[in-house]
């Protein structure tokens, strides 16, 4: 069987609040709603086309029309968080009975440990953006030398360190070192953060790196063990630990992942290939930046018009999102919010309604390449911590 079939996660691109959004200070938020009251005119004819009013019109209650193409749904997350790992993890079919950890300050015990075992001392230990923490650290940073631990509302730790000062492989080595002593506090991704520039011009750059927990058997473990090629392109065999990824691309923008996309498909190899398009939530939904997602969202409609066309009838593309980041909400984190889900497999266009849980994606996947559906939602990684 020469199946292909290609999932694409529009990082942070959530449809509206989801029920339990409450629970999490989101009630109200709704990333792409949002932005299109900002921008009401935005020019996105491929996902309008595709059904893009519909998934919006399904998460908030109200009735929804058939799409001109495709079929398009919106799923509701089960796993307890809004982070990008959890997110990714449920559209593989593993859903979290219980969230991972989240700290603010990170315990004094495992910074210590981390830092007895890399050799270094850190700064901060706080809770706060990327960009704000280089605004209050980055000067001392390139004094000391001491990189600078920080995290958010997600369950991450991260360590930035401008390149000049640590190296890249240097600051791949603490954060293999922190991920090791992370795995205890169940903590979901160290995340390494190197940047350039100067006090009022730093920029992060192209060379973060994930490191996350190793996930339980996912999706990716089924068909890599059927001897179904799976191909990481963006962040996504750094989101699973690479575990159950083939061949993995990393990227530095969306573009270079669409053209990585364009590249595979184009070569008709079949296989799975899951893609990240990481800039809208790391670019705008964080820095809530409603102009620059919204050029996102038309840089990428416009790039799927030219792609829908090269998808035959026994293909199977999956467009969805893995939390939303309302860039015109509170604060800096993402926000608890339902996901479209739009389907294109030569079927006829219909409205697929709300899905309870981000695993409906490998339920479809897995019955395309006639594998096991590794769906199951009694795994535990941690607990939340205050």
């Amino acid at each position: 069987m020469k199946a292909r079939c290609l999932l694409i996660v529009l990082d942070s691109v959530g449809v509206g609040h989801a029920p339990d959004a409450a629970d999490y200070g989101d009630e109200g938020a709704d990333t792409l709603g949002h932005i299109l009251e900002h921008y009401p005119s935005l020019h996105l004819p491929h996902l309008r086309s595709m059904g893009l009013g519909s998934a919006l019109d399904l998460a908030a209650g109200r009735p929804a029309a058939t799409p001109e193409r495709g079929s398009v749904g919106v799923m509701t997350e089960r796993s307890q968080g809004k982070d990008t790992t959890t997110g990714h993890w449920e559209l593989a079919g593993i859903v979290l009975a219980k969230p991972f950890a989240v700290f603010n300050p990170m315990p004094a015990s495992l910074v210590r440990g981390i830092e007895r075992e890399a050799g270094v001392r850190f700064l901060g230990n706080v809770a706060a953006s990327g960009t704000d923490i280089l605004d209050a650290l980055g000067s001392e940073h390139l004094t000391t030398a001491q990189p600078i631990l920080y995290t958010s509302a997600d369950s991450v730790l991260q360590i930035a360190a401008h390149e000049d000062v640590v190296s890249l492989q240097r600051l791949y080595e603490i954060c293999h070192i922190a991920r090791k002593h992370a795995d205890v506090f169940h903590i979901g991704r160290v995340i390494a953060r190197p940047f350039t520039g100067g006090p009022g011009n730093w920029r992060r750059t192209s060379g973060r790196h994930d490191f996350s927990m190793v996930p339980p058997r996912t999706l990716l473990n089924v068909l890599n063990d059927a001897g179904i090629c799976v191909t990481g392109i963006g962040k996504i065999s750094d989101i699973f630990a690479s575990s159950g990824i083939s061949q993995s691309h990393p990227t530095a923008s969306n573009v270079h992942g669409m053209a990585k996309i364009d590249q595979f498909w184009s070569s008709k190899t079949p296989g799975f290939f899951f893609a990240n398009l990481v800039d809208f939530d790391m670019l705008f939904g964080h820095r809530r930046d409603v102009a620059g997602y919204a050029d996102a969202l038309v840089e990428f409609d416009a790039w799927l018009g030219k792609f829908l066309p090269h998808v035959e009838n026994d293909d199977l593309v999956m467009i969805t999102a893995d939390h939303g980041n309302d860039p015109t909400w509170r604060g800096t984190d993402h926000t608890r919010e339902r996901v479209p889900l739009f389907v294109a497999d030569g079927m006829a266009p219909t409205v697929l309604g709300i899905y309870e849980g981000f695993d409906e994606v490998a339920r479809r996947i897995a019955a395309y390449f006639g594998v096991a559906n590794p769906s199951r939602a009694e795994v535990s990684v941690g607990k939340r911590k205050t």
